[in-house]
């Protein structure tokens, strides 16, 4: 036999059992998971954009000392 679970969600320090949300408070919670999901997805790559983008002005950087000299 399968015992089924009850999810609980809390909201504002507020605990909800899922189950007895409406369908469209699950589809509002499903919106602001994914968004959270996008958020940080989005935060990963800005993060590689910006190290690539200092790695490259690092290598300018040193190829304009090295001419200098």
């Amino acid at each position: 036999m399968t015992e089924e679970t009850n999810k609980v969600i809390t909201i504002n320090d507020i605990e909800y059992n899922i189950n007895d949300l409406t369908d469209q408070q699950k589809a509002l919670i499903n919106h602001i998971n994914d968004l959270d999901r996008k958020i940080r997805n989005t935060q990963f790559s800005l993060d590689q954009l910006n190290v690539g983008r200092q790695a490259f002005a690092d290598m300018l950087n040193k190829t304009l000392t090295e001419e200098s000299e």
